[in-house]
């Protein structure tokens, strides 16, 4: 009988060191309101990169690192902020966040990225600081390890790097 419980705890410590490993070696790819319409809103401010494109890009740049990236888009800061909660449960420890216009005015994904344990880079497509002074202000930056804004698809490419290093 004790052998079998301990073969049973084995397997179960195996299982779940196997799930972790696998989390770890995940990012998360956070993208914010509006950033669905990428290539066709505003291509004099945001490029003519679309959406997918810039996932493909991380997920090929991470992949040089033995990483998977976990994506996610939406236009509603609730799904974000369940992302999130998602995200660190499943044991991701690592993300990448570009809140879009919720960089200037979301208390509750500022408060999901603070209580989330993932360490977050802020990307913004463009330069924040070179726009409308509203744009200036971020609540969610305090609580990331860095940001990294006016790069567009490159941003997302050097805040993978710095994660992964």
């Amino acid at each position: 009988m004790g052998v079998h419980r301990n073969s049973k705890s084995a397997l179960i410590f195996n299982i779940t060191f196997r799930i972790l490993l696998l989390a770890m070696k995940k990012i998360a790819l956070i993208n914010g309101v509006n950033l669905d319409r990428l290539g066709i809103r505003e291509p004099a401010v945001y490029g003519k990169t679309t959406l997918s494109e810039i996932v493909s890009a991380v997920r090929a740049e991470a992949a040089k690192f033995g990483y998977e990236i976990a994506d996610f888009q939406s236009n509603y800061e609730g799904e974000i902020v369940e992302k999130i909660a998602e995200f660190a449960d499943s044991g991701i420890t690592l993300g990448i966040i570009n809140p879009a216009a919720f960089t200037h005015t979301s208390v509750a994904i500022r408060d999901s990225i603070a209580g989330s344990g993932i360490k977050f880079i802020e990307v913004h497509i463009s330069n924040i600081y070179g726009r409308e002074s509203f744009r200036h202000d971020s609540l969610t930056a305090p609580v990331c390890a860095g940001l990294v804004a006016g790069m567009g698809l490159e941003g997302y490419l050097a805040a993978l790097r710095y994660l992964v290093k």
